[in-house]
């Protein structure tokens, strides 16, 4: 399995700075916050799109995602939705990254007409992911915070270019187990978000292993099923500004995943 972390443990870090920081702890790839307030968005243009892409590849790391936040399942017209989409998948694109998160965001939307609402905007956009060679990938997450939750709409979608993120954290507090969300994931799975928590009442960010997410559970099944993708660490910095650094605590990260996957072996 490769590992990557989100820039979302390192808030409006410039690219370099990004790009030498998970080469230098050993991380293949890296997932980037698609937000205004960070230096890459779909506000960017082409000369800074070409030179962030070009700052990667001559770091020999790969940009996984373009972490967007655009919200599928949000009650309203679908043009918004599916402008957003395209911005998204037209960054990606530009920046050679390989995927695009979106979120689910029905809110308190009749289940049945938010799961409908999102499986056509996602089957919308998928040909134009497939023009661009770039997947969209629903992340596990607030209206939807189940591998069965997300499976709703990834079914009836049925589409190559549209997946699932597997965020641990968010199926767990939704009292799914990590067999269970697997099951409903593995069809449509892009790759496996990795997090620490201290409690479900507490969701500070912790170093990887720390905490009481189930990650060895979760790394074995993903070994036992011969699942070779992605592990991508997500540390909230952004959100609780009193957890620690992200940058010590990645190579231990690292070292702590390794240990998992050879143990699993």
């Amino acid at each position: 399995m490769k590992l990557a972390f989100s820039t979302l443990g390192v808030p409006g870090m410039p690219m370099t700075d990004v790009a030498r920081l998970a080469a230098g702890n050993g991380y293949h790839g890296v997932e980037l916050r698609a937000h205004p307030e960070e230096p890459v968005h779909p506000g960017i243009g082409a000369d800074e799109r070409a030179r962030v892409a070009g700052e990667f590849r001559d770091a020999g790391v790969d940009i996984l995602t373009v972490a967007g936040y655009v919200r599928v399942a949000a009650e309203g017209p679908d043009e918004p939705v599916l402008t957003g989409l395209r911005e998204l998948l037209a960054l990606a694109h530009d920046l050679g990254a390989a995927n695009v998160r979106v979120f689910p965001g029905g809110g308190d939307r009749d289940p049945a007409e938010a799961d409908a609402s999102a499986a056509a905007r996602l089957g919308d956009a998928a040909p134009y992911a497939t023009e661009l060679g770039v997947r969209l990938l629903l992340e596990t997450h607030d209206s939807h915070r189940t591998g069965a939750d997300a499976a709703r709409v990834l079914g009836p979608v049925g589409h190559g270019s549209v997946g699932a993120i597997w965020d641990v954290m968010h199926p767990w507090l939704g009292g799914e187990d990590p067999a269970t969300s697997y099951a409903a994931l593995s069809p449509h799975l892009g790759y496996v978000q990795v997090k620490d928590i201290a409690s479900a009442d507490d969701t500070t960010p912790l170093a990887l292993g720390a905490g009481v997410l189930p990650l060895t559970e979760c790394v074995e099944l993903l070994s036992r099923e011969g699942w070779d993708g992605w592990l991508c660490w997500e540390y909230e910095k952004r959100w609780y500004p009193q957890a620690q650094e992200l940058p010590p605590l990645l190579a231990p990260g690292r070292d702590h995943l390794l240990r998992l996957l050879a143990d699993a072996a």
